[in-house]
C-alpha cells in the first residue's frame, strides 16, 4: 500500500485546483492512503474530497500570534509527529512557498515540486528531491496533476475531475433560478466596480433571476447591502460556512466571480461559473472543470457589465 502526501497548505482557490490531483490518485491508486497538510481554515474543504484519508491542521497563522503559548508549540509539535508517524512513498508540493517546502521536508520520504522557474520562490526548489518546470500559461491544475503523475508513475485521465459534490442548499437560500455574484476579494485591486455589479444584477433580475450577494468580512457586508438597495430582489446572506457555500454555489443556475476561491468552488461543482479578472491574467487561473466557464477582463482591464452578461451567454444561454 502506497502512503502519498499533498502539502498545499493555502489558499481556497489554490486547494481547490489541488483536487483534480487528488482525484486522479485515488483513480490511479485506489488503495493508497492520501494525507494532505492544510491550513486549518480549510480543512473542512479537503474532508468534502473521498479520496483524502486524512487531513493534517497547520494553523501558522494562529501559531505565529500564539507563539508565547505552551498550546501553540504543544499543536506544531503534533503536526510535526503526525507527519513523521510513518515514511511516505512521495510527499507532494504544490505551492512552491518556503513554508510549503519546509512541511515536506518535515516528513520522511521522497519531496517532488516545482523547479526554480515555476517555484513562487526559487528557495523552495533546492528543497525538493525531484522537480518540474512548466510555462507560466499552464494552468494551475495542469502543473499540480503533472508533479503528481510523474511522482507516482501514471497517465491522468483527461477529464478534469474534482471529486466533490454540492451539499444541499442551505435554508436561506432562495427557490431558483437564483445566480450568486461574487463581489468580494481579498486584494482590493481586483475588485470590480460597484456601478458595474449593479447594472448586472439589473439586467439578471429583468430576466426573473434572484442575485444573491455573499460575503465574509463586515466591509464585505456592507458592499452586499449597498448593492441589495439599488436592486429589488436580491438576497443578502448570512455569513457562510464552506460547507454553507458550497450548498449555495452547488444549486445555483449560475455563478459571476471576481478572480476569489468561490469561483472556482463553482467550477468545482460543475456549475456555470463566469470569472470576472481586472487585476490578475487568466491564464493559469481561468474557472476550469467539467461544467461550462468563461471569463472576462485582465490586469487593469476589467470588464464591462455587456461582456459579463456575454459570457454568461455562453455557460447559461438561459439567464441571459
Amino acid at each position: 500500500m502506497k502512503r502519498i502526501l499533498l502539502v498545499r497548505l493555502s489558499s481556497l482557490g489554490d486547494v481547490l485546483h489541488t483536487f483534480p490531483a487528488a482525484t486522479d490518485l485515488r483513480h490511479a491508486l485506489p488503495d493508497a492512503v492520501l494525507d494532505w497538510a492544510v491550513e486549518e481554515a480549510y480543512v473542512p474543504l479537503v474532508r468534502m474530497h473521498p479520496g483524502v484519508t486524512r487531513a493534517l491542521p497547520f494553523a501558522l497563522r494562529r501559531w505565529r500570534g500564539e507563539w508565547y503559548r505552551p498550546r501553540a508549540w504543544r499543536e506544531l509539535a503534533a503536526f510535526a509527529s503526525a507527519l513523521r508517524e510513518q515514511p511516505y512513498d512521495a510527499i507532494l508540493d504544490t505551492q512552491g512557498l518556503l513554508k510549503s517546502a519546509l512541511v515536506a521536508k518535515l516528513a520522511r520520504g521522497p519531496v517532488h515540486g516545482f523547479g526554480p522557474g515555476t517555484a513562487r520562490e526559487r528557495l523552495a526548489a533546492r528543497l525538493y528531491d525531484a522537480t518540474s518546470e512548466f510555462a507560466p500559461a499552464e494552468h494551475k491544475i495542469a502543473r499540480y496533476r503533472a508533479v503528481a503523475a510523474r511522482a507516482l508513475g501514471y497517465t491522468p485521465r483527461p477529464a478534469v475531475d474534482y471529486g466533490i459534490v454540492a451539499p444541499p442548499a442551505p435554508a436561506f437560500a432562495p427557490r431558483p433560478p437564483y445566480c450568486v455574484l461574487l463581489h468580494a476579494t481579498a486584494r482590493a485591486a481586483k475588485l470590480w466596480s460597484e456601478p458595474a455589479w449593479v447594472e448586472l444584477a439589473r439586467a439578471l433580475e429583468a430576466r426573473g433571476v434572484v442575485c444573491v450577494l455573499p460575503w465574509g468580512a463586515d466591509e464585505e457586508r456592507a458592499r452586499s447591502a449597498r448593492l441589495a438597495a439599488a436592486l429589488s430582489r436580491a438576497v443578502v446572506p448570512p455569513r457562510l460556512s464552506l460547507e454553507d457555500a458550497a450548498g449555495l454555489i452547488g444549486h445555483a443556475a449560475a455563478v459571476i466571480g471576481v478572480d476569489t476561491g468561490l469561483m472556482h468552488l463553482a467550477a468545482a461543482l460543475a456549475v456555470p461559473v463566469v470569472g470576472v479578472f481586472c487585476d490578475s491574467e487568466p491564464l493559469d487561473a481561468r474557472p476550469l472543470g467539467a461544467g461550462r466557464a468563461a471569463y472576462r477582463g485582465g490586469v487593469g482591464a476589467p470588464p464591462t457589465a455587456a461582456a459579463v452578461l456575454d459570457a454568461l451567454r455562453e455557460v447559461a444561454p438561459g439567464l441571459a
